[in-house]
């Protein structure tokens, strides 16, 4: 392989075999090539992206990279504890619970199975931050609303240049959910394709593209992630004044700006919600805590306990183990029998 010369290329054939001299001539290998040589074929190490950089620039593709939105938001995290720290604001009284001897709160919301209202808020709010704290106005006309308006209201002079507050964002976002009736895990899908599209296509979530974009990638993230994936005509049900063809014609254009990468990895997936729920502590938006009940106690432990038979089958299974000599047992000869 490579500059090496195998025996299956020598031109003297067997290795073993001696070589005249006279007859055959020394096997050099050229390993400077120009332009003038021909076409240069690059190795399949050059053409990989180096680790660093493709955890900068795909951070929806790799599980140890920064979610954008998280990034994006730790600046007004940052403000906001500053300002309070100056003018010496309370918080007020605490609205979290904590569990006591007598009482345990505990969180449903899980990986598997999110809490629906409380990830469409995150989501939301992770898509208000990436509107208010952007880079540029880099835009496409197919998500642009002026050029393709999902509604026969008249569009603003300004809509590219107001921010729309939290609650609008998360006003049209469920109202997709619900009337589709689309998973909270749809939602965490929907905010990576989000993501994904940014980094592949280079372009920012503004004023004046965050409906259509955000929409086409909820479309996407119905027909992947949910097994009876919702049609784009019933898209056009929920919006009264958007078209069949502009549906298909905006998720034709996402697919190929994604490169057709619709593969979210469970390591993604995960980090994404964990990442979540930090934007929720750090916005004080947390999840419904519910007090532990007898017969919610009672499913955890059945829970608890199928599990560890299944992790103990599966470890008596993989692990092997070396023979002892308590475990030696001697062959025994069965005494002849002489008539």
């Amino acid at each position: 392989m490579g500059n090496t010369v195998s025996c299956c290329m020598s031109p003297g054939g067997s290795p073993k075999l001696s070589r005249q001299p006279d007859l055959v001539e020394d096997y050099q290998v050229n390993t400077d090539l120009s332009e003038d040589t021909g076409p240069y074929l690059q190795h399949i190490s050059d053409r990989e992206v180096p680790d660093d950089l493709a955890l900068e620039s795909n951070p929806s593709d790799h599980a140890r990279a920064s979610t954008i939105f998280l990034s994006k938001s730790q600046t007004d995290v940052r403000d906001k504890r500053k300002s309070n720290h100056i003018n010496h604001f309370s918080p007020g009284p605490l609205s979290k619970k904590y569990s006591s001897c007598s009482t345990i709160f505990i969180d449903d919301s899980t990986v598997s199975q999110p809490n629906l209202k409380s990830t469409i808020k995150c989501v939301t709010l992770a898509i208000y931050y990436h509107i208010k704290n952007r880079d540029s106005d880099r835009s496409l006309d197919i998500f642009d609303e002026k050029i393709h308006p999902l509604s026969r209201d008249h569009v603003p002079d300004d809509y590219s240049r107001t921010d729309p507050e939290h609650k609008v964002i998360y006003r049209f976002v469920r109202t997709l959910f619900s009337a589709a009736q689309l998973t909270a895990e749809c939602a965490i899908v929907t905010l990576v394709y989000l993501e994904r599209l940014l980094t592949y296509a280079e372009l920012d979530v503004c004023p004046c593209n965050w409906k259509r974009m955000v929409l086409g990638a909820i479309l996407l993230a119905s027909k992947v992630w949910d097994d009876q994936a919702v049609w784009n005509v019933d898209y056009c049900q929920i919006l009264k004044d958007i078209t069949v063809e502009d549906m298909n014609e905006m998720e034709r254009h996402f697919l190929e700006l994604l490169q057709f990468n619709i593969n979210v990895p469970a390591s993604v997936y995960a980090k994404y919600y964990f990442d979540l729920r930090s934007l929720a502590d750090d916005n004080n938006l947390s999840f419904p805590l519910e007090p532990l009940s007898n017969e919610r106690a009672q499913r955890l432990e059945a829970i608890s306990r199928l599990c560890e038979d299944k992790y103990r089958d599966l470890t008596k299974v993989c692990m092997r183990r070396s023979l002892s000599a308590d475990n030696l047992q001697s062959f025994r000869r069965s005494q002849a029998v002489l008539s």
